[in-house]
């Protein structure tokens, strides 16, 4: 059974190998595979330790985690093996909660899965910008949780 937490500092180690995990996935089709690089030799790793985070465990496995900093939903990450469970979604609503109204997000134009994700919470597209992932171009783009 899957359950869900506030982020504990015990929890660091297991979230960055999420993270990188994960991370391959998340630039499939969106960007040079070659700007992979584990999150903590990435400058993003102050975002995500400021980031105010709540997990998914599998008994006392973190299998997922989500940060929120303000009204931006900053990560949103599963491991792998946990796809297509519904963690993501749960989690996704859990940063959405925390949030509250105007909860905003930026996703790579080519993962698909997210956007998906993302639009089946209520999230439009609101913009597009050209980006950059560790020195490779990528399109970025920012979509925001409208009312109903």
């Amino acid at each position: 059974m899957i359950t869900y937490r506030n982020y504990e500092d015990k929890d660091w180690q297991a979230i960055c190998q999420i993270h990188d995990r994960a991370r391959p996935d998340e630039l499939k089709g969106s960007c040079d595979p070659r700007g992979f690089i584990p999150i903590e030799q990435d400058k993003e790793v102050e975002d995500l330790k400021r980031s105010k985070k709540f997990v998914a465990c599998d008994g006392e496995t973190v299998v997922g985690f989500v940060g929120v900093d303000e009204d931006y939903l900053a990560w949103l990450y599963v491991d792998p093996p946990h796809y297509g469970k519904g963690i993501g979604r749960e989690l996704l609503r859990i940063g959405i909660r925390e949030i509250g109204a105007g909860a905003w997000t930026i996703v790579l134009d080519g993962n698909k899965s997210a956007i998906k994700l993302y639009e089946s919470e209520g999230f439009k597209e609101v913009g597009r910008f050209n980006g950059e992932n560790n020195g490779y171009p990528v399109t970025c783009i920012k979509m925001k949780r409208l009312p109903k």
